[in-house]
C-alpha cells in the first residue's frame, strides 16, 4: 500500500491581457461562488502602484486561483469550480455576463454528458473558460 499523499492542485494562475477588465470579471464570477480576493500583490520596487497579481480563495485564506498581468496571456484554459447549488450556478453566470464575460453555455442540465449535474460556462476576454457546476 502506498502511503504517499496523492497529488492535488495547489493553485492555478491565469495571465490576463487586460488585468483591470479581468479583475472586474473574476471578482464578479468567483465572488458569486464564494471566492474573494485573498491577496493583492504589487511590485515594491516599481513606482507604479497598480495591482499586478490577485489571488482568489475561500474563507481559509488560501488563494486557489491567481489572476496576473503579463504577456503572453493565458488562452483556452478551462477551470471548473464546484458550486453549492443550482442557484449559485445561476448567480455565477449572471454576474459574469454582467461583468463582461461571454456565455459559452447558459445554466442547464447536461443529461447526456454529466448526469446529475447543473452547470454554466462563461468565457473571459482571452478565451479562457470558467465553469460552475453543482450536483442536482
Amino acid at each position: 500500500m502506498n502511503d504517499e499523499p496523492s497529488p492535488r492542485l495547489d493553485h492555478l494562475t491565469i495571465t490576463a491581457s487586460d488585468l483591470v477588465a479581468g479583475l472586474r470579471l473574476y471578482d464578479a464570477a468567483l465572488g458569486a461562488l464564494g471566492l474573494v480576493r485573498q491577496h493583492e500583490l504589487r511590485d515594491e520596487e516599481d513606482d507604479d502602484v497598480d495591482v499586478e497579481a490577485v489571488g482568489y480563495g475561500g474563507p481559509n485564506g488560501v488563494a486557489l486561483i491567481w489572476l496576473v498581468a503579463g504577456t503572453p496571456p493565458t488562452r483556452a484554459a478551462h477551470v471548473s469550480l464546484r458550486a453549492p447549488d443550482r442557484g449559485a450556478v445561476q448567480r455565477f453566470h449572471a454576474a459574469a455576463i454582467a461583468a463582461g464575460a461571454t456565455s459559452h453555455d447558459a445554466p442547464r442540465r447536461w443529461p447526456l454528458f454529466r448526469r446529475g449535474e447543473f452547470n454554466a460556462i462563461v468565457e473571459d476576454a482571452d478565451g479562457n473558460l470558467i465553469e460552475a457546476v453543482a450536483d442536482e
